[in-house]
């Protein structure tokens, strides 16, 4: 079996000796950032670049520099000017922008690379890298994960919304076609009747009502017992499905979560497990799940970097910002192992690059990313 080399960014660009810094001490490489610093998304761009000074800080090479720049949110005018600015000095290599709707603006700019915290698409492009936590490397460590718990009937469940298709899509790209999904609403008050449906609910609660009638006209000591038994269901009879998948955020993911407690889906049996939910800690006070599985990026590293970034700014940071913490090292390991950096094939790496967020790599033109599995349980995070 070869042997899989893991290369930890973080701790290889710290050594100024190594062969990788051989010939490249002294040239500059200056990186572009392309973030909303102005407007309603302003506080997001200026926590990046808050964590792209605490990269820089751990990195120390005065020949690395970041040159910010404006992006406005979605304002293809502040977009075009803050590129034609990177070209104007040079600048090959951009982290940014930071959504997937901006990428139709830096697609005609093949000769400069852009390094996106988006997670939409982590196919490589002709100028782009996502490296944000993909919904394909979340679903594959959650089917591994539903597989070691030995789990045979998972319903992958998300609402219908903009990005139905998209999942559909990611579902079938990481051949998933046979597992089965379910569609819902993202209004409450439908979710809960389709919900219903899922589940059985109303035949589950009529067969309770048959087996209880059973008994209600008998009065020898074990059908009182029975009864008494009965009394304390919801319902009778197993729900056709042993895990699922839920695709979703915030509240309508309490909604839904809520809806299958509802309808008594016995959380014993059932495996619930959604996606990446950046360690929200609200999900403690949702008192109707027991047990609530999700894939993330390394936990203690994560929590390492905000206390790190509260110390220095007095603030905690967007959760998406770790991201771009690591963009930055990332390209700087790329420019030290290649003596450059100003093309997409300067990223195209043999092993496994270790960051803050965890473990990723970068083959066949794809970013994946290697997930850990998360329990919320009595107010904390415990790694499965």
């Amino acid at each position: 079996m070869r042997k899989k080399f893991i290369i930890a960014l973080f701790y290889i660009i710290f050594f100024s000796n190594s062969n990788i810094l051989s010939e490249e001490n002294n040239k500059i490489l200056k990186v572009g950032l392309l973030v909303p610093l102005s407007g309603s998304y302003s506080e997001l761009g200026n926590s990046i670049l808050h964590s792209l000074q605490l990269a820089l800080e751990e990195i120390d090479d005065k020949n690395l520099f970041i040159v910010p720049r404006d992006s406005g949110f979605n304002n293809k005018n502040k977009l075009e000017e803050a590129i034609q600015d990177f070209k104007s000095q040079g600048i090959k290599i951009i982290i940014g922008p930071i959504t997937h709707a901006e990428f139709d603006g830096i697609n005609k700019y093949n000769d400069l690379v852009f390094i996106s915290p988006s997670n939409i698409n982590p196919e490589f492009t002709n100028n782009t890298i996502s490296v944000g936590i993909s919904l394909e490397s979340q679903l594959l460590a959650l089917i591994k994960f539903i597989n070691q718990k030995k789990k045979k009937n998972t319903v992958i469940m998300y609402p219908k919304n903009q990005y139905s298709e998209l999942i559909i899509k990611k579902i079938k790209k990481i051949g998933l076609n046979s597992v089965r999904t379910f569609t819902y609403s993202p209004n409450p008050e439908v979710l809960t009747g389709e919900i219903e449906i899922l589940t059985n609910y109303s035949q589950r609660k009529k067969n309770l009502r048959l087996k209880k009638k059973m008994f209600e006209d008998k009065d020898d000591n074990q059908s009182i017992k029975e009864l008494e038994k009965l009394e304390q269901l919801y319902t009778l009879g197993d729900v056709n499905f042993d895990s699922v998948i839920i695709i979703d955020f915030g509240n309508n993911l309490k909604s839904v979560l809520t809806s299958l407690v509802y309808t008594d889906v016995d959380q014993n049996k059932v495996l619930f497990t959604t996606i990446n939910q950046w360690f929200d800690k609200s999900i403690f006070y949702e008192n109707t799940i027991k047990n609530l599985y999700y894939p993330s990026i390394n936990y203690k590293e994560f929590e390492k970097y905000n206390n790190k970034y509260f110390k220095e700014f007095k603030s905690y940071p967007n959760e998406i910002t770790i991201l771009t913490y690591d963009a930055l090292g990332l390209i700087y390991y790329a420019w030290k192992q290649n003596g450059k950096v100003e093309s997409i094939s300067d990223f195209y790496f043999k092993n496994k690059i270790k960051g803050k967020i965890g473990t990723f790599s970068f083959k066949d033109k794809e970013v994946s990313q290697d997930l850990d599995i998360y329990k919320a349980e009595n107010n904390k995070f415990t790694k499965f």
